[in-house]
């Protein structure tokens, strides 16, 4: 069973390589990694010409955001199996595809995931929040919860059927998609509880509070979109992350 990962990137000369060699490191041979590149000018696409032979498929052009960039990547995917690895992140260890792998065994599995660490963007050891995920549940999705969807793997052909990402959302577009695939699918969800990927801090949802108002619109936009609930769930959704911080203390990675 194939697993595609896809990474989009964007003037990321700094952490890329790193993104590379976590992909690259990991022990499941059964993989592909795709890149997305969005016409880079800071020598983030020398760096991707350099480890062209690990890239199944490598692409730099000009595209509308990151959603436009990873439902490229879905559209070149040929495994089964697709999740995502951005390019300031790296993976917790070389098994985390195994783990992924061994899950969809399983015929009747659908979606996997895992836990999450945000780490310091300069020392990837240094955990600053600790997102332990906990098993799904559908309904806990009216109380704000979904999973970190740096962890999560989906059937391919859950792309084909609920289609990808919504443009129209400029930062919560991942949210979006996971509820409109967690409120329909009829699989199996699997929840590893092992942390699966590190991600550095100030990705673009929380570097600047316009950025994190932008998210709490577009969070309940989806919300009321999606009929899973409004004010409340987006309440519970921000409020649950205040232990993530405390969880990490004196963590690391």
């Amino acid at each position: 069973m194939k697993i595609s990962v896809v990474t989009t990137t964007w003037c990321c000369a700094a952490t890329v390589g790193d993104c590379l060699a976590s992909v690259a490191s990991q022990s499941y041979p059964d993989r592909e990694h795709i890149v997305i590149d969005a016409a880079s000018r800071d020598g983030t696409l020398d760096i991707l010409q350099a480890h062209r032979h690990r890239l199944a498929v490598l692409v730099s052009e000009a595209d509308r955001g990151i959603y436009d960039g990873l439902n490229k990547g879905i559209d070149r995917a040929s495994g089964e199996v697709v999740g995502f690895l951005h390019a300031d992140d790296v993976f917790a260890d070389p098994d985390v595809l195994t783990r992924v792998a061994a899950a969809f065994l399983d015929p009747g599995v659908d979606a996997v995931y895992g836990d999450l660490v945000y780490v310091a963007r300069g020392d990837t050891l240094r955990v600053v929040r600790y997102w332990r995920s906990g098993a799904y549940r559908r309904s806990r999705l009216r109380w704000g919860w979904a999973p970190p969807h740096p962890t999560l793997y989906l059937r391919r052909s859950l792309y084909e059927r609920f289609g990808g990402f919504d443009l129209r959302y400029g930062i919560a577009g991942d949210y979006d998609l996971m509820l409109r695939m967690l409120m329909q699918l009829s699989g199996r969800v699997v929840y590893v509880p092992e942390v699966l990927v590190r991600m550095r801090v100030g990705g673009v949802s929380n570097r600047s509070l316009k950025h994190l108002m932008q998210k709490s619109r577009e969070d309940y936009r989806i919300l009321r979109a999606n009929a899973v609930g409004g004010f409340g769930s987006l309440a519970w959704k921000n409020l649950s992350k205040l232990p993530q911080f405390i969880a990490a203390r004196g963590r690391r990675a």
